[in-house]
């Protein structure tokens, strides 16, 4: 009859058996940290709230011609703007304009050439340009005027002066025949 020296000994001598233990004792210690860490990884998911903000639907049958609105979408506000037909002109005549900061066409930039849907934040330092009201100062270009640095932007939401190296984002939004414009 063997000792038990004798058996520990064929135990940690058996490379095989050694190793699928080693193995083993690291593949449960692997799952057992990813289900241990699981809940964390989960809580960076949105929240329902959140996702509820996803999208935004405004009805535009009310805004008026030479009327801009503001919503809000992911905590960001969007201006939309009823552009007059002189607002369109303007744009349209700007395109190929050399001293644009970050060219690009008025028809890249609107769906419909009446309406215009841009993220309300100058893309300096983050600020809400004012213009959306008729009484604010639109700037020079009769789009929106960021009064923290001065960048101005004109009726297609291309800056065209100041410190700002972008124009106002365009979100990603659908115009519905029946007037209403879904944002997101």
């Amino acid at each position: 009859m063997a000792t038990t020296e004798t058996r520990r000994a064929d135990v940690t001598d058996d490379p095989g058996r050694r190793d699928f233990l080693l193995y083993g004792t690291g593949a449960v210690a692997v799952v057992g940290t990813g289900l241990a860490l699981w809940p964390f990884i989960d809580s960076i998911n949105p929240t329902a709230d959140v996702l509820a903000l996803s999208s935004t639907e405004l009805d535009l049958t009310p805004v008026a011609v030479g009327q801009r609105v503001t919503v809000t979408w992911r905590g960001k506000p969007v201006f939309v703007s009823h552009r007059t037909e002189e607002e369109i002109q303007l744009a349209v005549a700007a395109d190929d304009d050399p001293k644009l900061i970050n060219p690009a066409t008025d028809a890249s930039r609107v769906q419909n050439a009446d309406w215009l849907v841009v993220v309300g934040i100058c893309k300096h330092l983050g600020c809400v340009p004012l213009g959306q009201k008729s009484s604010d100062s639109r700037g020079r270009y009769g789009g929106w005027f960021c009064p923290c640095h001065g960048s101005q932007y004109d009726t297609s939401g291309r800056v065209r002066h100041g410190p700002a190296p972008l124009n106002l984002a365009l979100p990603p939004y659908t115009l519905k025949a029946d007037e209403t414009v879904v944002i997101g």
